[in-house]
């Protein structure tokens, strides 16, 4: 097997996240360390991995400005300690507008330095029962895709709510693998967190790894978890359903291949 098709083992950090953003960092240190310990040259973590606090208004609070504060700190200190490529699955990043901040995926490369950033586009909002969200009120939308280049291949950047939308994976070509951190609500990840997530794999014929929180948050907010990765046919590799952990798997480019081969779908595609 030549070096580009060697397997390039990525791991999804699970989290139960809370309203301290110093607790919920030392919560991620270990499980960082635990992926990076099992092979993991690319590691993701969750959307919100810094604080789901009590109130929406809270990560207004907390925001920093790009390029300084203590998310971004620990997510390069952690990239370079490791030696792996480390994806903040969200940070609140500030901008123009102060009442409003960016829901920033940022990627460290293992010498610590930023190497790409996905400011969210598609903004959740959903009604029943208790839950009431509506992310426009406290988030501006991104405007663009994004991806970057691994040892693996074409990673598309996306988080949560964004997987419901399968037009933006598609402005990426040859993709190996598309990363969703993810903080879904228990009803909607009941319904259709798996069912989304395989449909992107399978569509793309490529990785799908999902970082997810997982559990009961301060003020009793509920995560669905089932951190996952799945292969390019929509085969569930490895999955963890709830509470804080580490789920590790391997990007195979021969997998890739093999999927694309025998079902040359993407070929087949109509030219928009």
């Amino acid at each position: 097997m030549t070096a580009s098709h060697a397997p390039f083992r990525v791991a999804a950090v699970q989290m139960v996240s809370g309203g301290d953003v110093a607790a919920n960092l030392a919560q991620a240190a270990p499980l960082i360390a635990q992926a990076a310990e099992q092979g993991a040259a690319l590691v993701l973590l969750p959307e919100n991995f810094g604080l789901m606090g009590l109130h929406a208004t809270d990560k207004i609070a907390a925001r920093e400005p790009a390029g300084d504060g203590m998310q971004q700190a620990f997510l390069s200190a952690q990239a370079r300690r490791h030696r792996v490529t480390l994806i903040g699955g969200s940070v609140p990043i500030a901008g123009d507008d102060p009442t409003r901040i960016k829901q920033a995926l940022l990627v460290y490369g293992p010498d610590g330095e930023r190497t790409a950033r996905y400011d969210k586009i598609h903004l959740f909002r959903f009604t029943q029962g208790d839950e009431n969200y509506d992310e426009a009120k406290t988030i501006s939308a991104g405007s663009a895709a994004q991806s970057f280049v691994a040892a693996c291949g074409h990673v598309a950047l996306s988080i949560c709510y964004d997987i419901r939308f399968p037009e933006l994976y598609r402005s990426f070509p040859d993709l190996a693998l598309i990363v969703v951190p993810a903080a879904f609500t228990v009803p909607t990840g009941a319904a259709h967190w798996e069912t989304l997530l395989r449909a992107r794999a399978i569509e793309n014929q490529c990785y799908v790894l999902a970082a997810a929180q997982g559990g009961t948050h301060p003020g009793g907010r509920r995560t669905w978890g089932h951190s996952m990765l799945i292969d390019p046919w929509g085969v569930i590799v490895a999955q963890l359903e709830d509470g804080p952990g580490v789920v590790v798997g391997d990007i195979d480019r021969a997998r890739i291949a093999d999927v694309r081969a025998r079902l040359p779908a993407l070929q087949h595609r109509i030219a928009t």
